[in-house]
């Protein structure tokens, strides 16, 4: 699967379908093209719920330039917001908005998108979804409608270290998959 391209979203379910046409109608992704935009989190491997919101993540070399992009594209809209932290070490921009019943997250750090947490998460979740079948997926479903967050929930039903479900899902992705 090219997570780096929107194109298998026009091919998916109805909530992918009506992501893209969100995504399309508000030129996001053209908006963003300077800092490498892709969708990760739980709608590109079908496991999101009603209020799951789309997660972009950005690469940037320049944080002001990113600002920018984020205040002149999306301010008008909705909810918006946008704030500064430090994640993992690493300068991070999030900001979101409402665009047509959707929550867009936009996060932005000077790391690769293809080396930033979010997205190995999205290959390693998708890896796993892939071997298994599709009870594993209705049951990743059924704990986050009960209020777990995506990675808890994988944690959770392969066993994994609960203290740190984010990191032992990249040391299980590392592991069984080599990504």
């Amino acid at each position: 699967m090219n997570f780096q391209s929107l194109s298998y979203l026009a091919n998916g379910n109805p909530r992918q379908q009506a992501a893209l046409a969100v995504l399309t109608r508000y030129a996001v992704f053209e908006r963003l093209q300077a800092f490498h935009p892709v969708l990760a989190g739980t709608i590109p491997i079908a496991i999101d719920i009603e209020n799951s919101d789309l997660d972009i993540i950005c690469c940037w070399d320049n944080k002001t330039a990113f600002w920018a992009v984020l205040h002149e594209s999306f301010a008008t809209y909705p909810e918006f917001h946008c704030t500064e932290t430090i994640i993992n070490g690493q300068e991070t921009v999030i900001a979101g908005c409402r665009l047509d019943g959707f929550e867009l997250e936009f996060f932005g750090q000077a790391v690769p998108v293809a080396q930033q947490n979010a997205y190995r998460h999205l290959l390693i979740e998708h890896a796993i979804l892939q071997a298994q079948d599709s009870s594993f997926r209705e049951q990743i479903i059924e704990l986050k409608r009960k209020g777990y967050k995506t990675e808890p929930a994988f944690a959770l039903l392969l066993g994994l270290d609960s203290n740190n479900p984010y990191q032992a899902l990249l040391d299980f992705g590392q592991q069984h998959f080599g990504l």
